[in-house]
């Protein structure tokens, strides 16, 4: 199993628009960020989790050239808006549309921007055609499983995603935009050999898990690694990773890691 984060930040970006901080200027690639979403690759299945405003420039520099479907976490706009550009997927796909996953508000969202999109099979080449069904509490596909739990982030619900390959018994926890864990949600997550955490900022946020939350909830499920994701323009890479207990580490675009 194979994760690529395509993107670590928040719905801002880093760096910001008209902001001089010692991080939006910074000369180290890793606190360049676009905004978060992940492909993940398991047992040669193909999953892509969100699609931001940098969807196609993501693609590009990682060259993701396949896609199996599409999970959306949540209908906010820095995952949401990015989906347009699934159509090159439909085109490769032999012009067959695209199963996306979400919970009924992603739907929702998914139905109100992308109404010309919604069909089985897209209108002419190179048009996104999108299938939409609710992401069940466990996906039981011929390469691994995919459970779900959702996970409070203000007035919405976020799914989390659990990963396990068949093959390899491999467990990859993906739990972004959210304000704590639910005890179902970390009780799902332990015994994972990867866990990627919501971790916002040092201060406290209504509707992110602050730095030292997301530590805390790595604490309860314990994983071996721990990555931190959704950062916002207070975090500098360097700074951030020098200063996190063992097995703690910030993400950052480009990362890869295989299990």
């Amino acid at each position: 199993m194979e994760i690529i984060f395509l993107g670590t930040g928040t719905s801002q970006g880093v760096p910001m628009i008209a902001c001089d901080c010692a991080v939006c200027t910074s000369a180290d690639p890793r606190n360049r960020r676009t905004r978060a979403s992940v492909h993940v690759v398991m047992d040669g299945l193909h999953i892509q989790v969100d699609a931001a405003q940098e969807f196609r420039l993501q693609c590009l520099r990682e060259n993701i050239r396949e896609l199996d479907f599409f999970i959306l976490t949540h209908g906010h706009t820095d995952h949401v808006t990015g989906m347009d550009d699934l159509r090159r997927f439909c085109d490769l796909r032999g012009g067959d549309g695209l199963t996306v996953y979400s919970t009924d508000e992603g739907i929702g969202r998914v139905l109100a921007i992308y109404p010309y999109a919604i069909m089985e099979r897209p209108v002419v080449k190179g048009y996104p055609a999108f299938k939409l069904l609710i992401m069940p509490s466990a996906l039981e596909l011929p390469q691994g499983t995919i459970q779900s739990t959702l996970l409070p982030h203000g007035g919405v619900n976020t799914l989390g995603l659990i990963f396990t390959e068949r093959s390899s018994g491999k467990k990859l926890v993906y739990y972004t935009d959210c304000k704590r864990v639910p005890r179902e949600g970390v009780e799902l997550a332990r015994g994972a050999d990867l866990v990627v955490l919501d971790g916002l900022r040092p201060l406290p946020h209504p509707s992110h898990m602050s730095i030292p939350e997301a530590i805390a909830v790595a604490g309860e499920i314990a994983a071996p690694r721990t990555l931190l994701t959704h950062l916002t323009h207070l975090n500098d890479h360097a700074e951030l990773a020098a200063a996190m207990p063992a097995g703690i580490e910030p993400a950052y675009d480009g990362l890869r890691v295989k299990l």
